[in-house]
């Protein structure tokens, strides 16, 4: 039996900060995962936000990143 989709709406922003944290996490040993399985979807989760972002290999990558960081991020209290 195919496990069924779910779907979920992020903005380009989110895709763009959520792929570079998890980029940044699979290249890394810091943290530490229970079972593969987790590792696995962790995987998934970061090829699926790649075919996602028509920005990934921009010339100007890094400074829409800032951006998109700077949007999302809550305001200074």
């Amino acid at each position: 039996m195919t496990e069924p989709k779910i779907s979920i709406e992020l903005t380009a922003d989110e895709v763009l900060v959520l792929f570079e944290w998890l980029h940044r996490i699979s290249e890394t040993s810091q943290v530490t995962f229970v079972d593969q399985a987790e590792q696995r979807a962790a995987w998934d989760l970061e090829a699926a936000l790649e075919s996602a972002n028509p920005t990934l290999f921009a010339g100007d990558y890094l400074q829409r990143l800032k951006a998109a960081r700077d949007r999302i991020r809550d305001p200074d209290e």
